[in-house]
């Protein structure tokens, strides 16, 4: 068990990317419905006689049904649905397979199980009712995809993520069918081609069956809250589209004749290369991007927002190198929060937890973004940068002024005591940052006991 828990969290899903999927399903899921039921009404006031839109019937019945039917059978296989919804989504995933595979054999033997046409005859096509070859392929997939869509283990999401692979494949070329000609790869007449309510009833789909998978399947990279997910969602879209707009581009430069073959290749594989390199540097700003993220979520404490001890140590050493290299002068403060113990054992620690938020607010009013800011251990502030002696003076004496003049908003009348201490690097004498902070903090615990004195 203690060897797949850091799996685990690297697999992660992003609860708010599932939710977006979720919402975008539903549309989709519903635009079919919708797209099916006017279709199939269509069909039956015109076989009563009435005369309707010719664009309203130009996608068959049985397409339409079997559009329905996977439609359906997704939104009762959605997650937290009961046994019985999962089994009528299986009874309709079976329902349209039958009627896909069937319509492919009718296609590809020449026969007729004339139940095509029971709905609404179909005259004005040679396939009376018969949908499409595309769309009996496509729906033929859609249906092995429905039948093990909720599938998270063993053989069947295996299976559930092959088949939803190749239909989303499918779509793709009976899409591009459209814009570049590919129909005549499924020896199609033109009477009998994909219909654009059929296209769009695929490809919306295709997209709630994928969009299932990946938050089942191995495309569940897709939806992870890890940094090779967020990329992926990043490149993804662009990867897809970037080869239909070149091949596009290509087409329509040749067939307009606006330039010879060679300088149209030319063109094109310049602007890959651009975009690929664009998207290459996009990629790196938001690899970047995320790399700050997960640095500042190490080195930041996470009830200040100021560094950790991690990362004070990381960023002061650097801002010390940088001073001495420069012979700027560098100094160290080291503060100290008093009796932070009798507050949280009189008032509770939530009330302790407000007097340090309100000592980081205060430094980070003083000191310059440039200086390095942070909580070192459970009461203890530091702060390197580089700043003179008498800078150093003028910093605690600010500090002990927003200290008398802070009032923590706690309902208890206590007041926020700070001791200081700070040191100054010597002239031409490379300290290193630990012997800075030693004689700090033991200028610190010597200011406090003078202090003690004072008061008995």
């Amino acid at each position: 068990m203690l060897n797949n828990e850091p799996v685990a969290a690297f697999d992660r899903t992003d609860p708010m990317v599932l939710d977006h999927l979720e919402k975008a399903q539903r549309v989709c899921l519903c635009m079919v419905v919708l797209i099916a039921a006017i279709t199939l009404c269509a069909w039956i006031i015109s076989g009563l006689g009435f005369i309707v839109p010719s664009a309203l019937t130009l996608m068959k019945t049985n397409t339409a049904i079997v559009a329905l039917a996977s439609a359906i059978s997704l939104l009762l296989s959605q997650p937290r649905r009961s046994r019985r919804s999962l089994i009528l989504s299986r009874l309709l995933a079976l329902l349209v397979l039958l009627i896909a595979v069937t319509s492919l054999l009718e296609h590809y033997f020449g026969f007729s199980l004339r139940f095509d046409t029971l709905i609404a005859a179909d005259p004005s096509s040679r396939h009376p009712g018969l949908m499409s070859p595309q769309a009996g392929s496509s729906f033929s997939l859609l249906g092995v995809v429905l039948l093990f869509v909720p599938a998270r283990k063993g053989a069947s999401r295996h299976i559930a993520d092959l088949f939803a692979a190749s239909l989303c494949m499918l779509v793709l070329v009976v899409v591009s069918g459209y814009v570049f000609g590919a129909n005549p790869l499924f020896k199609a007449h033109t009477s009998n081609w994909t219909s654009p309510q059929a296209l769009t009833s695929l490809v919306l789909l295709s997209f709630s069956a994928f969009a299932r998978r990946a938050e089942y399947g191995s495309f569940k990279i897709l939806v992870g809250s890890g940094i090779g997910s967020r990329i992926a969602r990043l490149a993804a879209p662009i990867l897809l589209v970037l080869p239909f707009l070149r091949e596009a581009g290509r087409m329509r430069l040749l067939h307009d004749a606006l330039l010879p073959q060679h300088y149209v290749s030319a063109i094109l594989a310049s602007s890959a290369a651009v975009l690929s390199f664009g998207l290459l540097l996009i990629l790196a700003w938001r690899i970047n991007g995320m790399e700050i993220e997960i640095q500042d979520l190490s080195l930041r404490d996470e009830l200040t927002g100021l560094y950790n001890l991690r990362g004070f140590h990381l960023l002061a050493e650097q801002a010390l190198h940088l001073a001495q290299r420069s012979q700027l002068p560098f100094s160290v403060l080291f503060i100290d929060l008093d009796n932070l113990k009798q507050i949280n054992d009189e008032f509770g620690h939530k009330v302790g937890s407000e007097f340090l938020v309100e000592t980081a607010a205060l430094l980070r009013t003083i000191f310059r973004e440039t200086d390095v800011v942070g909580r070192i251990g459970g009461d203890e502030f530091a702060v390197a940068g580089e700043f003179s002696r008498s800078a150093v003076s003028i910093a605690v004496q600010r500090i002990e002024e927003g200290a008398a003049s802070a009032a923590p908003e706690t309902g208890h009348r206590m007041p926020l005591n700070l001791s200081i201490g700070c040191v100054t690097n010597k002239e031409h004498v490379h300290e290193s940052l630990h012997d800075l902070l030693a004689q700090a903090d033991k200028a610190m615990y010597e200011r406090k006991r003078s202090r003690k004195l004072q008061v008995r």
